[in-house]
Parts: C-alpha cells; sequence; structure tokens
C-alpha cells in the first residue's frame, strides 16, 4: 500500500464543497466580521486616530484601535521557535511598516465592515523610513544564528589562499528580490468564545503553535484556546505561525462575547504575512583546469526587520553540496522598516542554490566544460563541512539519469548558436539539495470494535496529501483496504505533532503512524495469543501476518474485528512518537539530504526577448515514496515554483513608503498553466534507514532547489546573455541579444 499511487481520499470531498476552510465554519452560527484598516505610512507614528463616523455607521458594533485594544503579552524571545511566542496587535501608536494594523472594525455584514473601515480618519506623525535594500550597507550586522538554528558562518581551510592559488575563478554577484507564498486560500479566521473558552478556528499549518501563540497573546490557559484546522488551502510557510486576523479576530470576540471572522483580503496579505527576504549573494570558486573545485565561498546579505529578526539560512545548503578543501559561508543583515522575513517555500535554499547553481553554470562556461561532468566531478566522499557521512546521497544518480532521459547530449555546446525560426533555444541544468528535517510528533491509532481504523493527530492538511498518505501507512500497518481507515487531523484535542512545513510533516506523522500500528498490532496479538477462544491462542505472535482485516499465524486466522470485538468492546488504541532531530543520533552521525537534478529548455524570442519554457525535467532521491502521485505532484508543483523565481516573481518597494506597488496578482507574476506546456518529475528508488523507519525524506520543497538556475542557465545557453539580478526580465535581456543576423 505504501508507494502506491492512491487518489486523494479527501479529494471527493474537496470536489462536492464538504471540506470544510478557516472563513467556512458556521458552527457559531450566524458571526460579526471584522476588516482591517492599515497604515498608510512606512515609518512613524499615530498623532490622531478618529473612529466616530466608523462607530456610527450602519451595522457597527465595534471599533478596536491601541486605545482600546485589551492588554497583550509580550514577544518571549527565550521560545526557541517564534511560531509558539505572543504575536500582540495594537499596542501602541508606533508603526513599523506600511499596513500594519492600526484598526479593527467589526460589523454585522463584512460589507459593512469594509464600509466603515473606510471612515476610520488617522493622523500621522511621519519619520524617516528605511525601505532601500541598497542603501543600508552601512547597517549591516552579523545575527547569532540563522533559520534552523543554523550557524550564520562557517570555515574550513584557507579560502583566500585556495581562491587565489585556483586557475580558474569565478567571482559574481547575484540579487534576488522580495517574494511572496501567496496561497490559493487568504489567511482567515472565525474565533468564537464559549464560556471560558476561545474555539479558533483558522488557517494554520502548525496547530499546537497557533494554540501557544493565541493563549500567550491573550494571556489565558492554552488548555482553554482550541484550534481547529480541518482543511487548509495552502501555506508555503506564510501559515507556520498565525497573523493579525487571528489575534484580531481572537481579541474582539473576547470583548464582544460573539463570533467573530476576519479574512484579509489578497491585497492585505502582501504587506501583513511577511516575505522570502531580498537577497545580494557573493559567490565565488576557484577551480583547477579539470573542473575540481579548490574553493568556494557564499557570502549573502538580506534584509531583516529591526524589531523582529529573520535570517534565511541561503548559504547553508552550500556546506554540504560540492568538495572543495576550502570554504567559506555568512550571513548579514541589513535592517529595514518593512514586513518581516519569513519561511517561504524551502526557505534558505531557494534563493541560495538559484545564485551558487547560476555560479557553477558560469565556472562550466569558463571551463568549457559539460555542467553535467563539472558536478560529477566534485561529488563529495562525506560531507565537506561536517565531516560525517552522507545517509542515502544519489545526487550523480540523478545527474546521470537526468541527462540520458532529457537528452543533454543536444545541448547546444556554445551559447546562442542553435534557433528554432525566430527563437534562439538554450538547454540548461542545475543540482538541487535540500536537508531533511524531524520533529516531535506524536499520532494515536485506535481501532474500533467493527475492524475500522482511525488515526489522530493534530497535523494538519495544506494540500500535500495528509489525509492519504497517513490513509496508506495505517492500512498497511494493519492490513486493512483503505476504505476502513479514517484521518483525524487539524484539532488541538488531538495528538501533538510539528505540523505541516519545512517537508518534514509527511514523513514525521507517517513514522509516528507506524509506530502507533506497529504498538497496536501487538496489543491484539497478545490479546489473541492469550485468549482461548481464539485460533490464534497459544501460537507465536512473531510469525503474525496482517492482511485484508486479517491476522494470520501458521495457517490459523482471525478477524482483526473479532479480535477487538472479544477482548476490547469500546475500542483499543496504541499511539507513536517521532523526537526532536536534535535527540536522534542519526542526525548528528549523519549528513541527511535529499537530491535532485533539473533540466530545463527555453526558447527566446530574438526579437523581444520574451522567453519560453519548452520543457523541463527533474530527477529526484528522497528516499522511500509513501504516494507517487502526490509526490510526483509535488515535485513539479516546486518545479515550477522555481520558473517564476527565475523568470518572473518579483515584489517592488515604493521607496517613499515602504508600500509594495505590485500587491495584486495583476502585477505580483507568478506562471500559469499556459507558460508551463511540458514539465515532468522522476523520482530514483531508494531508501535511508537513518532518516526514520520508513526510510523516507521530504519531498515538498526539494522540487524548488535549484530549478529557477536550471532555467536561467538555459536562457545563457540560448542568448549568451548571463543576468545575475533576478528576475530575468525583457529588460535586463534584450539589450545584450545578438542581431538577428549573428
Amino acid at each position: 500500500m505504501i508507494g502506491q499511487a492512491l487518489n486523494r481520499v479527501d479529494g471527493p470531498s474537496k470536489v462536492v464543497g464538504r471540506a470544510t476552510y478557516a472563513y467556512e465554519h458556521w458552527e457559531a452560527g450566524q458571526p460579526l466580521y471584522g476588516f482591517i484598516v492599515g497604515a498608510t505610512i512606512g515609518k512613524g507614528s499615530i498623532a490622531r486616530i478618529d473612529t466616530e463616523s466608523a462607530e456610527q455607521a450602519p451595522g457597527v458594533r465595534m471599533v478596536m484601535t491601541h486605545l482600546n485594544a485589551p492588554e497583550q503579552g509580550a514577544r518571549d524571545e527565550s521560545i526557541p521557535f517564534e511560531y509558539w511566542r505572543a504575536q500582540p496587535e495594537l499596542t501602541g501608536p508606533d508603526i513599523d511598516h506600511y499596513g500594519q494594523p492600526v484598526a479593527l472594525v467589526v460589523a454585522a455584514t463584512f460589507e459593512q465592515a469594509r464600509a466603515a473601515a473606510g471612515l476610520v480618519d488617522v493622523e500621522y506623525t511621519g519619520g524617516r523610513g528605511r525601505f532601500d535594500f541598497a542603501e543600508q550597507e552601512d547597517e549591516v550586522y552579523i545575527p547569532k544564528v540563522v533559520n534552523a538554528g543554523l550557524p550564520t558562518d562557517t570555515a574550513v581551510g584557507d579560502f583566500d589562499a585556495g581562491f587565489d592559488s585556483a586557475e580558474v575563478r569565478v567571482d559574481q554577484y547575484y540579487t534576488t528580490p522580495y517574494e511572496f507564498s501567496q496561497p490559493m486560500e487568504p489567511n482567515a479566521c472565525l474565533a468564537e468564545p464559549r464560556d471560558e473558552d476561545l474555539f479558533v478556528y483558522v488557517s494554520c499549518q502548525i496547530v499546537n503553535a497557533a494554540q501557544a501563540s493565541v493563549a500567550a497573546t491573550l494571556g489565558i490557559d492554552p488548555e482553554r484556546v482550541h484550534i481547529v484546522a480541518p482543511f487548509v488551502g495552502g501555506g508555503f510557510g506564510s501559515k507556520l505561525g498565525i497573523h493579525s486576523e487571528t489575534i484580531l479576530a481572537a481579541l474582539a470576540a473576547t470583548v464582544l462575547r460573539r463570533p467573530v471572522k476576519v479574512a484579509m483580503t489578497r491585497q492585505q496579505i502582501f504587506q501583513l504575512v511577511g516575505m522570502r527576504p531580498t537577497s545580494s549573494q557573493r559567490v565565488r570558486l576557484g577551480a583547477g583546469q579539470d573542473g575540481r573545485l579548490a574553493a568556494i565561498a557564499h557570502d549573502v546579505t538580506m534584509h531583516t526587520n529591526p524589531d523582529v529578526e529573520y535570517a534565511e539560512q541561503t548559504a547553508a545548503t552550500t556546506r554540504s553540496l560540492y568538495a572543495a578543501p576550502h570554504r567559506l559561508t555568512s550571513h548579514r543583515l541589513a535592517p529595514l522598516d518593512l514586513p518581516r522575513g519569513t519561511d517561504v517555500r524551502a526557505p534558505g535554499e531557494a534563493p541560495g542554490m538559484l545564485a551558487v547553481e547560476s555560479a557553477m553554470d558560469e565556472l562550466a562556461h569558463a571551463l568549457v566544460m559539460d555542467p553535467v561532468e563539472l558536478r560529477i566531478r566534485n561529488e563529495p566522499t562525506v560531507d565537506p563541512e561536517r565531516a560525517v557521512p552522507y545517509s542515502d546521497r544519489h545526487l550523480v544518480d540523478c545527474l546521470r539519469e537526468g541527462a540520458r532521459r532529457f537528452g543533454w547530449e543536444n545541448r547546444p555546446a556554445t551559447p546562442a548558436s542553435a534557433r528554432d525560426g525566430r527563437w534562439l533555444v538554450g538547454y540548461g541544468m542545475s543540482a538541487a539539495i535540500r536537508g531533511h528535517f524531524q520533529g516531535p510528533t506524536t499520532a494515536r491509532v485506535r481501532l474500533e470494535a467493527d475492524g475500522t481504523a482511525v488515526v489522530q493527530t493534530d497535523m494538519t492538511d495544506i494540500g500535500t496529501g495528509t489525509y492519504t498518505v497517513l490513509t496508506q501507512v495505517a492500512a498497511d500497518g494493519l492490513g486493512l483496504p483503505p476504505e476502513r481507515v479514517r484521518i483525524d487531523l487539524g484539532r488541538s484535542d488531538l495528538p501533538t505533532s510539528w505540523g505541516s512545513g519545512g517537508s518534514w510533516g509527511a514523513t514525521n506523522s507517517c513514522t509516528a503512524t507506524h509506530r502507533a500500528c506497529a504498538a497496536l498490532r501487538a496489543k491484539l496479538l497478545d490479546s489473541a495469543c492469550a485468549d482461548a477462544r481464539s485460533p490464534l491462542h497459544g501460537l507465536d505472535p512473531a510469525d503474525a501476518v496482517f492482511s485484508d482485516g486479517d491476522v494470520s499465524i501458521a495457517g490459523a486466522t482471525e478477524a482483526l474485528s473479532e479480535i477487538v470485538a472479544r477482548g476490547h468492546p469500546e475500542g483499543v488504541e496504541a499511539e507513536g512518537q517521532v523526537r526532536y532531530m536534535g535527540d536522534d543520533p542519526n542526525y548528528t552521525d549523519y549528513s541527511i539530504n535529499t537530491y535532485g537534478a533539473h533540466f530545463a529548455e527555453v526558447g527566446v524570442d530574438v526579437d523581444t526577448a520574451e522567453v519560453r519554457l519548452r520543457r523541463m525535467l527533474g530527477v529526484f532521491s528522497v528516499g522511500r515514496v509513501f504516494n507517487s502521485k502526490t509526490t510526483r505532484s509535488q515535485l513539479i508543483g516546486g518545479m515550477i515554483w522555481g520558473v517564476g523565481a527565475a523568470l518572473e516573481e518579483e515584489a517592488v518597494v515604493d521607496s517613499r513608503s515602504g508600500a509594495f506597488v505590485n500587491r495584486d496578482f495583476a502585477g505580483y507574476l507568478v506562471p500559469v498553466h499556459a507558460d508551463i506546456p511540458d514539465v515532468d518529475a522522476v523520482v530514483l528508488d531508494s531508501y535511508d534507514d537513518k532518516a526514520n523507519p520508513l526510510g523516507a525524506k521530504g519531498v515538498g520543497e526539494l522540487g524548488i532547489c535549484g530549478s529557477g538556475a536550471s532555467v536561467a542557465n538555459a536562457v545563457f545557453n540560448a542568448t549568451g546573455v548571463r543576468v545575475r539580478d533576478f528576475p530575468i526580465t525583457i529588460e535586463k535581456l534584450l539589450p545584450g541579444l545578438p542581431p538577428m543576423d549573428a
């Protein structure tokens, strides 16, 4: 059952509308509606706020500002993971970024709340904001650690000496823009007070973090906060923590003693949810004429909010990717009065590999060497910075298989040498690597008297297929058909998980479920083999086989439902757990990653410089696969995201106000179906016994790692123009195009 292309078990519910998302819950009856009023300056303070007209508007029940908001808990920086910290709102007059909530208008209908929000009159005392990344070089500082607790800087050998003595050198800067997650479902929340408790229906990725954060903000017992999130319409990192719509809905519901719904508009999400920081990355590669790297350095400077520091681990994967005796990585932060940086799909790896894999292509061009061969020649035998073995590394296999399937031998050896009518044609490739993470997770599996299994964990499904893969693992673990397994997710009264994020969700929850099934099998066998009424009485449980709802030992068979009904008429259950990776010696003794290779073919219009993706292939090694269909879907989705990073995605800041100018999908471009004609993802057979007992590793974010670089490298191969300021747009590419008759 594990590995099969089982259709999504929640698919029918979604198609007919029975899958209920945060804003669609009506358990509380008729709610009130809140609408957020955002600041129209990027730095300064509120001098005066007049809510009288808004309060007198039709249907308005309350206008909450910093003048009447309840007291809230402060952010506790000692809590190691920020998503569990308090997230107070409307705590004072100071404005830290454009769009920051300055009021919440609550009314009987959404339309009334939105109309009244326009009547809130705010006067500001403006300060001089820092909005231009390029102007903040003098204020750059060194963070203590970067995201995921990784070291800020690393150094091995003597980089300067190794680089200076290298026969061939690449030393280039690459810049990446602000980028957003922007899932299909906007951030939304329904908060409902019930006596002393508060029920919060919210779109979030980590239920336990949402519970802790709401409780810490409101200053109440976490047991009194009940999070409900059975379906989440995408997250991509933007919903790992809760945001202002959740806190404001909870505050208003608590004050009014009425259920309150708050949803962000798409435009508000651009200003309130956080984004991938802009970055300037210097990559230096020194190699011999044979292509072997002697020195590699990756230095990153990115923006951060002055009050809420975020350092994306952009140089981290460079530490494990290629062999080189002399190495250097660093991260620096430039404070800007902009929304805080946050995790966006494949945080760190996505922008970092866009730079490093572009630089590797530049090195291959300087050496007149096949880019695939260059990477193979620099394959390490052990992790080059940690000096520990890899758990299961098949990067070279991905490179070779990808080259074979793609027809890499047909790549134009000379840039700008291949044409198809008006189109310049080019091939590009890149390697992919992403760390695999593990977090504390508990799952409970219960077998009812009728032989139906129920898996329970607060793990969320953000559209990635959690309901389906847990069904497969439980069905496999108990020998049941999938239709006899039910999955119960996304509530804070269920066993605690690390939620969905970082590509850890499926492996954590599936491993915990696998262990719970093993414990439950042991209970069932103990019960049956010790019961004189059972056909299995006195037989050796070590020989048991669970299949088709039965358990068999040495030719004797009994239905699971009979064992449960006789020995456990009210059902029987067991729990399985996964511990934090810092407490697991495998994650200390081995370098545990996922790998891949991307190949892309593009066409570039010789007159207009328009870039068209013609085809794309990714070959990946991710350990054991839970579901071949959902795995391929996840990888293709990541690859397409990489195409967007290379060619389209860019949020532009107004340097006068700190506002994002293109804060909608008319101006913030992402790939659509017409942009993606032919994309395929292939997964190699593998099993990583160091990652977990199932041998599986994270999938979702690997697809974006390096994929943008393969497109960028294909554009160079097509045109001979190297664009290092992403995304690659017409105005950057057109001036360097060869003439039509060249």
